[in-house]
Parts: structure tokens; sequence; C-alpha cells
């Protein structure tokens, strides 16, 4: 084999190195910076690339995805002077990777110390209670100052979240205090309206149970009214029709004169202290006995002025058991009595 043989496989060699060594692939979600002679050249996206040997290198690969930065806890002073720390979470990705390798020496830790200024403004404008009731506005207000902060560096801040507020032990044992005290005041408060709503139900209760006994009772001394009336029209109504049938019926004067002698009768059961005699005294001479007993002649017999014994008022079924209204027993008595009277009538 010849030298020159040798030679050219040796530069065949090495040309077939510096094609190999010189091919690039940029993966998916990543720029490579390219720079020749040291000056900024381009910025190759994902593919194939070929890397001019001994003018271009590259100087910096960026990652294209979003990143969630999450810094450590910082310190900051709130408007009424209490110190607190707060651990915030950051999400930003690079849209520029030419401006986010010249644009600043480290961009996430001038992100991380940017991150941590603004929160300390911020939070030094609110107080305490602020501070943990508006996080969404700091969220916004922090995310706002930064993405236009991080612009020139060619980063993009898409979301800040705070993660966690940590006062000082204190101040959370005065915060436990108060979250109990406030909820013992929602208890005590819901107790006061339940017990108040207790007892409105109650005497709105207590007052329908009235109207409605009220209305019973009403409706009771109605009723009792009519069934008197419609009980003395009935009894008026049957003396009228007997009467009326005795005119029909044309009775003798033997007989009148009969009912005479039985209504004397019980005139003189021994409780009159009246005697009433027929005009026609000549007709009548068999009641002279009863004139003298009356006048004391003979063997009277003695007037009794105990009163006249009436029918006894059974007790009505309906009333026996349980508890009735006044109205129902009055116009069980008044049956009664009614009852009593027309039988007093019919004995008569």
């Amino acid at each position: 084999m010849s030298t020159t043989m040798i030679l050219g496989i040796v530069a065949a060699v090495i040309i077939l190195w510096l094609l190999l060594a010189n091919i690039r692939v940029v993966p998916q979600g990543q720029a490579f910076v390219i720079e020749n002679l040291g000056k900024f050249k381009t910025v190759w996206d994902a593919g194939l690339h070929l890397k001019v040997p001994f003018f271009e290198r590259i100087a910096k690969k960026v990652s294209l995805k979003e990143q969630v930065l999450d810094f450590p806890p910082q310190p900051v002073i709130t408007k009424d002077n209490v110190t607190i720390n707060i651990d915030s979470v950051v999400f930003a990705r690079v849209f520029d990777p030419r401006l986010y390798t010249y644009g600043v020496e480290s961009p996430i830790a001038g992100l991380q110390n940017l991150s941590a200024t603004t929160l300390r403004n911020i939070i030094g404008e609110l107080e305490l209670d602020q501070t943990l009731t508006s996080r969404d506005q700091i969220n916004a207000r922090l995310a706002a100052v930064l993405d236009e902060a991080t612009d020139p560096w060619g980063i993009k801040v898409t979301r800040v979240e705070l993660k966690n507020i940590q006062p000082p032990k204190e101040i959370e044992e005065v915060m436990t205090k108060q979250m109990r005290a406030e909820r013992e005041r929602r208890q005590t408060v819901l107790e006061a309206q339940a017990h108040q709503e207790a007892v409105v139900s109650r005497a709105e209760g207590d007052k329908q149970a009235k109207i409605l006994a009220a209305e019973a009772e009403r409706d009771a001394q109605v009723a009792l009214a009519e069934g008197r009336a419609r009980s003395i029209e009935l009894v008026y109504k049957a003396e009228a029709e007997g009467l009326e049938r005795l005119n029909e019926a044309q009775v003798s004067e033997s007989v009148l004169k009969l009912k005479g002698l039985e209504a004397l009768k019980d005139v003189a059961d021994g409780r009159a202290t009246k005697i009433y005699m027929p005009s026609d005294i000549a007709s009548s001479v068999t009641s002279l006995g009863l004139v003298s007993e009356a006048l004391g002649i003979g063997d009277a017999t003695k007037i009794d002025k105990s009163p006249k014994p009436k029918a006894k008022v059974l007790n009505d079924p309906c009333c026996d058991d349980g508890e009735k209204g006044f109205g129902t027993v009055d116009a069980a008595f008044t049956s009664a009595v009614i009852n009593s009277d027309v039988s007093d009538r019919g004995d008569i």
C-alpha cells in the first residue's frame, strides 16, 4: 500500500468523523443558541442541523417548556408590622432563547430575587387580615409585575401562586382564639334563633287552638239555641195539634168534667196552698171535701210545702268519656231538661 493511499484513507476518516461530530438533532421542546466565532448567529429549533466545525459552537441549550419554580419562603412585613413567611410558586417559560441567553447572567436567580422584592412591596401595603383574605389579588399583581420585568430576559411569567402564608405562633394563637370565639358566637345566635322560632311556633299553635276552641264553642251555642227553639216549637205545636183534635172530636161536657176532676186531683196532692173552684158550684158539690181540707175542717191533710220532685235528668252518654267542651255539656243538660219538662206536661 502506497503512502498516497494511506493519506487518502486517513483524510476520508477525518472528514467522516468531522461530519458525524457536527451533525446535531435538536429535541422537541428545546432550542440551541448557535454562535459563530463567539458571535450570535442563529437559534436551532427542533430537528436535524449541521454545525460548521471549528467556527460554530452551541452556546446554550434552552428548554422551551413551562417551568415550575418553587422558591423558598420569604420573610415579609405587613402594613401593621407583622412578620410573616410566604412561600410562592412561579410558573414561567422561555419565549426568546436569544434574550434568555444574553439578557441576564442568571435568569432563574434574577427571577427569584425579583419575586422576593416585589412580594415585599405588595405585602407592605396590606395588613395581616387583608393578606390572608386577598390571595387572588396578590397573585394577579405579582404575576403582572414579574411578567413585565422579565420581558427583556425572554421569560414569560404565566402564573404566580402563594402556596403558604405562615404568621408567627403568637398570632396563630390569637387567631385560633378569635376563631373559637366567633364559632361560639354563631352557636349562641343559632340557639337563640331556634328558641325564638320554637316559642313563636308554640304561641301560634296555642293561638290557633284557642281560635278553634272558640269557634267550636260558638257553633255549639248556635246549635244549642237552635235545638231549644226547635224543641219549644215542637212542644207547642204538639199542644196546638192536641187542642185542634179535641175541637174536631167535639168532646162532651161529661168528658170535660172528668178531665177537670183529674186536674183537681193533681192540684190537691197535698202541696197546694190555693184551691181553684169551678164557677158552677152546684155541679161541683162533690169537691167540697177538698174545700174542707183546705180550710182545716174535719180530717184535713197537712200541706206539703216541699218542692215537687221532678224526673231525674239522665246523663248524656256522649259526655261520659273524655273531656268535652262547655257547649257539649250544656247541650246535653238542656236536652235532658226538655225531656223532663215534656214528661211533666204529659203527667198533667
